[in-house]
């Protein structure tokens, strides 16, 4: 068992990390710093600037706001000046009524928001707010986390590297392994929230049409004559399920993982419904969901929170992990299906928040599932193969270096793509 220190200070992790959230965090998180503003201002805003980093911008231009029935920034924007209280971090629009989604449709419509990429952002995750109204002025930034607020702008004109808070532990993958493994239970019993939360907005899901209903669609007969009434089958449905209602704007929290309600769908419903129905015991799947979460946590210390590289691609490696564990695999058998998850999911592009990312989410966490079953069974990408490694880290960070750095260009382009649509 790992020494207490070194525990609390990865459940410190795990708790600034894995956090609830309602509806698509980056323009959750442009309310959040707009409701900021317009708490420092002190009057309901009379014209509001906003500045984005190209990344917040690609993932909040096509994703539903939950309660609005209306997607993108502008109502975002609308409502968190309105209604929006920081308190609630990415719960911001926790108190939204209709009356409310009126008001801020008419403040939309009055021209009142003005929304402009930040050139040469330091960070990927850059959000400037400027409230103006009654002859007074505030602004609020958020930069480097979704509730991360700074004091002041940083100089955009020179790139600097992401570093990590000092206090932040640094892990790798054995590390992981032993905390989720080792840990005293009633520790990590907390996480069972994420199943609570994120099982039930799959559930929700069957309430409403949301998104492009991939979900409802795998349960249907027709899927269930291709792919069985099986595991597989249930999982996808489970995980697909909850990521259409959050990417389709229902008023539900989910927990998210290093700032993405979809990275913590991937990295908790494949291991529950896996769980469920190999009838695993409470306190494996209490293990199974901390080693799945913590490994998604550990990639993303590398890779930054926004990047090119989707995130399903992270969260998939995590649930990837969880399910070997579940199936009885040991440190050796979580490394081969991180190695095979790996060889086979590297360079699938983010291409923003929106309905279709359960397509993506599917394409995952199918991947996970195949990984786990080819690692039980003694299979692995060797190191003459690809990107992968002998050294399971290695492995790791060379995924990461191509999502942070060699796909920066890829990132352009796709954002390009995006904003030069009609």
């Amino acid at each position: 068992m790992l020494d207490k220190e070194t525990r609390d200070e990865i459940l410190q992790l795990i708790r600034q990390n894995v956090v609830p959230a309602i509806g698509c965090t980056e323009p959750m998180a442009v309310s959040l710093c707009t409701a900021k503003a317009a708490e420092k201002l002190g009057c309901r805003p009379e014209h509001i600037d906003v500045w984005l980093s190209g990344n917040v911008l690609k993932n909040a231009m096509g994703v539903g706001i939950p309660g609005t029935g209306m997607i993108g920034l502008p109502i975002a924007i609308a409502l968190g000046a309105l209604i929006g209280k920081s308190e609630y971090q990415l719960e911001v629009l926790r108190d939204l009524t209709p009356e409310d989604v009126e008001e801020g449709k008419r403040f939309i419509a009055e021209n009142r928001i003005n929304i402009q990429l930040k050139p040469l952002c330091p960070d990927n995750l850059y959000i400037e707010v400027l409230c103006k109204g009654d002859g007074r002025t505030a602004t609020a930034i958020i930069e480097g986390s979704h509730t991360h607020f700074v004091e002041q702008a940083s100089d955009c004109s020179q790139e600097k590297e992401t570093v990590m808070p000092e206090e932040e532990r640094q892990l790798n993958l054995r590390l992981v392994y032993d905390f989720a493994t080792t840990s005293p239970l009633d520790e990590i019993r907390f996480l069972l929230k994420t199943r609570d939360l994120n099982m039930q907005a799959a559930e929700d899901a069957k309430k409403g049409n949301y998104g492009h209903c991939l979900g409802k669609t795998i349960d249907r007969p027709l899927a269930h004559g291709i792919f069985g009434n099986s595991i597989f089958s249930h999982i996808i449905s489970k995980t697909a399920s909850a990521c259409d209602a959050r990417m389709g704007g229902a008023m539900i929290p989910v927990m998210s993982n290093s700032g993405s309600g979809n990275q913590g769908i991937c990295a908790t419903n494949p291991v529950v419904v896996y769980a469920i129905e190999n009838e695993n015991t409470e306190e494996e799947l209490i293990r199974a969901l901390t080693l799945s979460h913590l490994t998604a946590i550990y990639i993303k210390q590398s890779l930054g929170t926004l990047s090119a590289l989707c995130g399903c691609v992270v969260a998939s490696i995590g649930s990837s992990c969880g399910i070997t564990y579940l199936m009885g695999g040991d440190y050796e058998r979580i490394c081969r299906s991180v190695k095979n998850m790996i060889a086979n999911l590297t360079g699938m592009i983010c291409d923003g928040a929106k309905p279709s990312c359960s397509l993506k989410i599917c394409s995952g966490v199918s991947t996970a599932l195949l990984s786990a079953l080819l690692s039980m069974e003694g299979r692995c990408v060797t190191a003459a193969e690809g990107i992968v490694d002998e050294d399971v880290d290695r492995s790791i960070h060379n995924l990461t270096s191509i999502g942070a750095d060699a796909m920066r260009m890829t990132d352009e382009m796709v954002l390009n793509i995006m904003t030069s649509k009609r």
